[in-house]
């Protein structure tokens, strides 16, 4: 059983994979490869003068599997959550268990609804659907969380990176038993 699966590669689940992995945490990231940022072209991000969405992608999945996270491409079709565990189903008929899920499927809110999260009307132009989530990003499933574009935040790149990071620090708090903080300094 994985720690954390995360349930998208874009920039939200990106980040969060960066950092659960970093953290020490076994980390599955199960992404269909759909994300809207493969068409992006970014100048808004900080830190990046300008980058087209797939490089993004690429240097941010690059950053994950450096600290182990391990990336499947596959479309997930079903969660099932207890108190003890979930359970992830994909199309190719694959299964996998951890003991939480970061939903970032970006716009997308299909699984989500498939699998009966609270959903609300979204505030973002064009974003018609979001999960209903607390504020530490947890869903109305037990061990399921959701962040970035799904979770109601802006779909800029560095937003939802952002929030990709304070979900799954959450999750890593949540598992630690204490609250989790990462800083890395100039050696």
């Amino acid at each position: 059983m994985a720690d954390i699966i995360i349930i998208g590669a874009g920039p939200a689940g990106g980040s969060a994979a960066i950092f659960s992995a970093k953290a020490g945490k076994e980390t599955i990231v199960i992404d269909s490869n759909a994300s809207m940022t493969k068409r992006a072209w970014i100048e808004n991000h900080y830190g990046v003068k300008e980058i087209a969405g797939p490089e993004l992608l690429q240097t941010g999945r690059e950053q994950a599997e450096k600290f182990g996270a391990v990336f499947v491409e596959d479309k997930v079709i079903g969660i099932t959550s207890d108190s003890n565990s979930v359970k992830v189903s994909t199309e190719s008929g694959q299964s996998y268990e951890a003991a939480h899920v970061i939903l970032a499927t970006g716009v997308s809110t299909e699984l989500a609804s498939t699998i009966g999260l609270k959903l609300k009307d979204g505030v973002e132009p064009r974003i018609k659907t979001i999960v209903e989530v607390d504020a530490e990003g947890r869903t109305s499933l037990p061990r399921v969380w959701a962040t970035g574009t799904i979770a109601g935040v802006s779909v800029h790149t560095i937003i939802t990176a952002g929030d990709g990071a304070r979900v799954a620090i959450g999750v890593i708090s949540s598992l630690n038993g204490t609250r989790y903080v990462d800083h890395d300094v100039i050696k």
